[in-house]
């Protein structure tokens, strides 16, 4: 439960107010999840009058443990700027994590920084990545954003912050789940890497597999994984290089591509056949034996 509060003096959490950010809506999100029912105060600056009392937060704000406009911000080893959100996930993280009863807690403490931390940390400090695209890229910052009060309308700032931060508890929800499955399918799918023959992973269940397979086969020797469609039947997907290079190992051929299933079973040969991306990355199937294509 969260709920704003309008003295200070009965705030466990003190964070800036105007305009959001990414910054203290996440760290506003996590300690309420932390916290179970949390006390917002959301001020211009901290009263010089304010004592600081155990047990209160102060956040993006105020120049101590939890803020980071300090002339001596921490800056981690990779060179990026803690924030608020980063510097409370990492006092307070792995308390969390046990207490919510997740599996795996050290990895997935460690995996939820470079899933999630590390990015809102990056661009709330300013260092923003270079994309080369034809079109804007959204970051969660730049949708936390759209929650502050827009020209001409009349919303209430504190309503919508309520909102962002509502939208963000779901987030890190979610990104913890999928997470901590990722971590558990990867150990299941490193375990079959060692059994790959003829340069297929063939998995029994839908599961998250890339991530262990691109760090595993660092020769490029699996070229495609099969594995169950949540949409029914299987599908075969060709393997990128690496985490990084996104060129196909072995792309299906581009013939076989945007083809109606009739076309595409002449065309190849392979009865049960249904789909070719034209992207040349995927191929769907009704049955695992035309999934060996």
């Amino acid at each position: 439960m969260i709920k704003l509060v309008n003295d200070i003096n009965e705030a466990n959490c003190i964070t800036h107010a105007g305009n959001m950010h990414a910054d203290d809506v996440f760290s506003t999100a996590f300690l309420e999840l932390y916290q179970k029912n949390i006390y917002v105060f959301r001020t211009p600056q901290i009263p010089s009058t304010y004592e600081e009392k155990e047990n209160v937060f102060i956040y993006d704000i105020g120049l101590g443990k939890y803020d980071h406009h300090q002339a001596n911000a921490r800056i981690r080893d990779d060179g990026i700027i803690y924030c608020s959100f980063g510097l409370l996930w990492e006092s307070y993280g792995k308390d969390f994590l046990e207490k919510e009863n997740y599996s795996n807690v050290e990895d997935l403490y460690q995996a939820f920084i470079k899933d999630l931390v590390e990015a809102i940390d990056a661009d709330d400090n300013g260092q923003f990545p270079k994309i080369d695209a034809p079109y804007k890229v959204k970051t969660l910052s730049d949708i936390i954003k759209l929650y502050n009060p827009k020209y001409g309308c009349t919303e209430d700032i504190n309503d919508q912050f309520l909102k962002a931060v509502e939208f963000a508890k779901t987030i890190i929800i979610e990104e913890l789940y999928s997470l901590s499955g990722r971590i558990i399918a990867k150990k299941h799918v490193l375990e079959l890497l060692p059994q790959v023959k003829d340069h297929v992973l063939v998995l029994e269940e839908h599961m998250p597999y890339l991530e262990a397979v691109l760090e595993y086969d660092l020769k490029n020797k699996i070229y495609y994984a099969i594995f169950p469609s949540n949409r029914g039947g299987y599908m075969v997907k060709a393997l990128q290089k690496t985490l990084t290079d996104h060129t196909l190992r072995k792309p299906f051929p581009k013939e076989w591509c945007g083809l109606d299933e009739k076309d595409l079973e002449r065309m190849t040969g392979i009865k049960d056949i249904t789909f070719c991306h034209n992207g040349q990355f995927l191929c769907a199937t009704r049955t695992k034996e035309a999934a060996y294509l």
